[in-house]
């Protein structure tokens, strides 16, 4: 990215591993929504490019419950079951967000390891 010291993968290829390590100005810089949820689903991670996109400042989410206080739309099978029936995750799907907003098409990539700190959930709009 440009005028940025890092090199970090895209939406669909950044690993896991690499999240955690990266710097909050690293993470903000990055194109694409990054949620990093606590093993119990606290917002830990909340970038600045899903901030803006959310409209939802940082604050007011870090620390809440990510599936039931700030994104119930995707406390479903299809996210949050997910992230609770699986040990590892690394999949990209086609989802609609709609809480708060208009409809919006976007791409999810949920990430999850079982040694893993935090799960991520990435979104691109």
């Amino acid at each position: 990215m440009p005028g940025h010291d890092f090199n970090v993968a895209g939406f669909a290829d950044i690993r896991l591993a690499d999240l955690d390590t990266l710097t909050k100005v690293q993470v903000d810089a990055l194109p694409f929504g990054v949620i990093g949820l606590s093993q119990d689903g606290l917002v830990a991670v909340y970038n600045a490019t899903e901030s803006r996109l959310a409209g939802l400042s940082a604050e007011s989410v870090i620390g809440s419950h990510f599936f039931l206080n700030t994104a119930q739309c995707m406390n479903n099978f299809l996210v949050a079951q997910r992230f609770e029936d699986e040990a590892e995750l690394d999949t990209i799907i086609d989802f609609v967000l709609t809480l708060r907003m208009r409809p919006t098409p976007v791409r999810l990539r949920m990430l999850k390891g079982a040694a893993a700190p935090r799960h991520y959930i990435l979104i691109q709009r």
